[in-house]
């Protein structure tokens, strides 16, 4: 994982962690206990996260939980602890910790979200432009800032999709949908991938493009979805198709 971050008009820089022995990357855990650090008591940051947020309604269907997204990640975690210590997806997928077979998933099925943005279904793993992997190591530790940081911060949309002023805000981005924008220089895939969310969204911070992204014109549909589902930003204006959504 990597991680870039820009302070007023700044271009980019790499973020490297702390730890002597993580030089270039990013472990989870260390990637949320910095953020928690950073935004509690910061000036008001945006933070853009590339993995899914959340499951596909049918999940929640199928599993009948209730379509609240505090509900949906504190049931995630009991049967896929990925924030415990040396537990991958790995492990879990292969029945040797945790209670995964219990909350697994088509990968037919996919958000309202992932229709539109032409994104591959969080369940489809083992495959190139997978997200299932990340998605699901990913999400015990969104759990975990929404614990440390409480209202503190808006996870977007979940907390609805008109911030609270001067309060941070993480939200689930997608890299291809801007990495094309911005020249790769010197950097790796991944790294261009964080370079060029950091870099869109200083750039729609400041010209006031940012606030029509964040209150996209959906159908009744894709609002209703992404209430449990999430959203990625820079997705909408566009009607989902219905019959892509089974």
């Amino acid at each position: 994982m990597r991680v870039y971050a820009s302070r007023g008009t700044e271009k980019p820089a790499e973020v490297l962690p702390r730890s002597a022995g993580q030089r270039k990357y990013w472990s989870r855990r260390a990637l949320a206990e910095w953020l928690v650090e950073e935004l509690t008591g910061s000036d008001a940051t945006i933070v853009g996260i590339d993995h899914a947020f959340s499951f596909p309604l049918r999940y929640f269907d199928v599993y009948q939980i209730r379509p609240n997204w505090d509900v949906f990640l504190d049931d995630f975690q009991q049967h896929w602890p990925t924030d415990r210590d040396d537990t991958y997806v790995e492990f879990i997928r292969d029945g040797l910790l945790g209670h995964g077979a219990a909350r697994t998933g088509s990968a037919r099925w996919r958000r309202v979200v992932d229709v539109l943005a032409r994104a591959k279904s969080v369940f489809h793993f083992d495959v190139p432009g997978s997200v299932a992997k990340s998605t699901h190591a990913g999400l015990p530790w969104l759990r975990f800032m929404r614990h440390e940081l409480g209202r503190k911060v808006h996870f977007w949309p979940f907390d609805g999709w008109t911030l609270t002023p001067s309060h941070s805000v993480i939200l689930e981005v997608y890299p291809a949908l801007w990495s094309g924008q911005f020249e790769r220089e010197h950097r790796s895939a991944d790294q261009h991938d964080a370079f060029s969310v950091a870099a869109w969204l200083m750039q729609a911070d400041r010209s006031g493009a940012l606030e029509r992204w964040l209150t996209p014109l959906l159908s009744s549909v894709a609002l209703e979805a992404a209430q449990a589902e999430g959203w990625i930003l820079g997705i909408g204006h566009i009607e989902p198709d219905i019959n892509a959504l089974a």
